[in-house]
């Protein structure tokens, strides 16, 4: 986690984590406490010394009051993605999580807008889990497209394998598993009550 931050994605989600924060009024140190992440941990990613996993991402975007999709998408946009209403597969903005292999495309042509939609793609047993918080401001729904996924939401299991939609309840504790040797790859549709 300590290697040279060299993707330019990774390095403006440090900026916009930053940005976020500040925008809340909050330092570092209560952002700490709310997330549960060091604030060691939060200075190195705002200065693009260290390159946060999802998990780590989930659990700061959740303590801001938005979900880890909205931090992305922001700094996707600092990184030059632009809003319009199509963009290309070669255009999408694609983020690995260092520590898990996770990948994700935002598909969504306006990244942050009432409904986004992410490609992810699960190496084969790989697990990324998040904090409650991570859900609480959004309509969640997952549909596996290739292989099995595990999703644990609080004390449920729920076991999806291609085709499978399922519609997140309450927020809790979740955690996305992949209990085989290959790749799965899911869709996560999310839509934001509106005000």
């Amino acid at each position: 986690m300590m290697d040279p931050v060299t993707d330019p994605l990774t390095t403006s989600l440090g900026a916009t984590l930053k940005a976020a924060r500040r925008a809340r009024e909050l330092s570092a140190d209560a952002l700490a406490t709310r997330s549960g992440v060091s604030r060691a941990m939060i200075g190195k990613i705002e200065r693009g010394t260290a390159q946060p996993t999802a998990a780590l991402l989930g659990r700061l975007a959740g303590a801001l009051g938005m979900t880890l999709s909205e931090l992305v998408a922001r700094a996707e946009e600092e990184n030059g993605a632009a809003r319009r209403r199509l963009v290309r597969r070669a255009e999408q903005p694609v983020w690995t999580d260092p520590g898990t292999g996770y990948r994700r495309r935002a598909v969504s042509p306006a990244p942050g807008g009432p409904l986004e939609l992410v490609e992810v793609v699960l190496p084969g047993g790989a697990e990324v889990a998040f904090p409650p918080d991570t859900y609480a401001f959004v309509h969640h729904q997952i549909w596996v497209l290739e292989g099995r996924l595990d999703f644990h939401e609080g004390d449920a299991v729920h076991e999806l394998g291609a085709g499978d939609c399922l519609q997140l309840g309450p927020p809790a504790a979740c955690r996305y598993a992949n209990p085989t040797a290959a790749d799965c790859r899911y869709l996560v549709a999310l839509s934001r009550p509106r005000a």
